[in-house]
């Protein structure tokens, strides 16, 4: 059986509420995992308090004991994991911002494949302010960000975890870059 299957099969058990699947799952995806959260946190999402390995136990303890998963697949799993990913590390960032002495969030470094022509310096906070107004315009264009940004999945990952074609999540990731450069500039 492929990884592939066996991970839709253990996703399939564990909606049925089989825990023991859960486990098997969670050491199946483990790896991958990891290294979304690695490649998030080198991306500016780091804290001093939150490391990699603490951002994915974090982030499936938050969905493997909330309700019973509705995933259709690795991809979708995924795709769900980079979202609770995104919720963590903004949580993390405005508790420092709230902080009394150095609660300054985090900078980062957007690289011009993440959001247009130039590279602006932001936190964590501004690019989540700025994904939530682009979802009040267009959910999909900012759930596709999410999905690049937050999860490093690639486009036709996130085409098929969205389930539009790879030809539509090409146009609109040009066009959701436009619009969150504009929107990041405007901060």
């Amino acid at each position: 059986m492929a990884v592939e299957d066996a991970i839709t099969q253990l996703l399939l058990a564990h909606r049925q509420g089989n825990r023991e699947a859960s486990d098997k799952l969670f050491a199946l995806v483990y790896d991958e995992l990891h290294g979304m959260a690695h490649w998030q946190m080198r991306r500016g999402g780091g804290s001093p308090t939150l490391n990699t390995t603490a951002l994915v136990h974090e982030a499936y303890l938050k969905i493997v004991d909330h309700a019973h998963g509705d995933w259709k697949d690795r991809t979708h799993f995924m795709a769900v994991m980079a979202t609770v990913m995104r919720h963590i590390l903004v949580d993390y960032a405005r508790q420092r911002k709230a902080e009394k002495r150095g609660g300054k969030a985090q900078q980062t470094l957007l690289r011009t494949s993440v959001i247009g022509s130039e590279a602006v310096s932001l936190d964590v906070l501004d690019l989540d302010a700025s994904l939530s107004r682009l979802a009040q315009i267009n959910p999909r264009l900012s759930r596709l960000v999410e999905m690049r940004f937050f999860g490093g999945l690639t486009l036709e990952e996130t085409a098929e975890a969205m389930e539009i074609s790879i030809r539509t999540a090409h146009r609109d990731w040009y066009k959701a870059k436009g619009m969150l450069s504009v929107m990041l500039r405007e901060k």
